[in-house]
């Protein structure tokens, strides 16, 4: 059976170089012509592989013209092959671990530098600030308080990971009046407050704001000059600052009516409007 010039190639050959080998091992010495022909690579790269070959001992010259080559016996080719191949190996060893010996310290102190900042992201993308947010609810240990204003990143219709954090940890949102103002969304907040959360409704309200067990907070970041157009969010690892928010929550909170009283208090108004 043949041999296989990927095998010599592991060895350390190039593929010309395998190919090349395997057919001057097939005769006891060949022409350059011979070789491409048996070998099937092209005749303009002959000379150079065989030359290659010759310079690394695997194949010697044979004086005439033309010059004829001849394969050295695999046995020896193979171990030479072999030897360079560890002598390589040996060098990357020593190389990996002198790179293992640079490295490991600015490693070790690289585990002690840490950003000042680190502990707030900025996310700008509709897509990002929906996962981010789905990421924090599922690491939700006791309570989630929200205030809920446009531009909403996931319409309460659409919030089902919101109605599952719901019903298993306790969650309080503030919305402004207008939330009422399409029947979709007012549908889908009458739906989480059926599924526990406890809403109030306030006219307007400063910030979107989510405050997760007093310690991460997430916050709308509105640029002074655009206004309330672009969807911007800033999350924040930070106790003292998630107390303090959750003081602002609850005085927003205490000033709020639910959302059967802002449904009683918007009946009148609807019945005027259609006389």
């Amino acid at each position: 059976m043949a041999a296989d010039p990927d095998r010599l190639a592991e060895l350390g050959l190039t593929t010309y170089e395998a190919k090349v080998y395997l057919a001057l091992v097939r005769r006891e010495v060949s022409s350059a012509a011979d070789v491409a022909r048996l070998a099937g690579i092209p005749r303009q790269r002959i000379y150079d592989v065989l030359a290659s070959l010759v310079q690394r001992g695997l194949a010697s010259e044979r004086p005439g013209k033309p010059t004829r080559y001849a394969a050295v016996s695999p046995a020896f080719a193979i171990e030479r092959l072999m030897i360079a191949r560890r002598e390589e190996l040996d060098r990357i060893e020593r190389s990996g671990k002198d790179l293992i010996d640079r490295l490991e310290p600015e490693f070790a102190a690289g585990r002690k530098e840490r950003d000042p900042l680190d502990y707030i992201e900025v996310l700008r993308d509709r897509a990002a600030i929906n996962e981010r947010f789905v990421e924090l609810q599922a690491g939700i240990q006791q309570e989630i308080l929200v205030f809920t204003k446009p531009p909403y990143a996931t319409p309460a219709q659409e919030n089902v990971e919101g109605l599952v954090v719901t019903r298993r940890f306790r969650a309080r949102s503030v919305y402004e009046y207008s939330a009422l103002d399409d029947p979709a969304f007012a549908a889908g907040v009458r739906r989480f407050v059926e599924e526990g959360e406890e809403a109030r409704f306030v006219e307007e309200l400063p910030l979107k704001l989510v405050i997760i067990d007093e310690a991460i907070v997430m916050f709308g970041m509105e640029d002074p000059v655009a206004g309330r157009s672009d969807l911007t969010l800033a999350v924040v690892e930070h106790h003292a600052l998630a107390a303090l928010l959750k003081i602002a929550f609850e005085a927003v909170w205490a000033q709020g009516i639910t959302i059967d009283e802002l449904e009683a208090r918007l009946a009148p108004a609807a019945g005027a409007a259609g006389r």
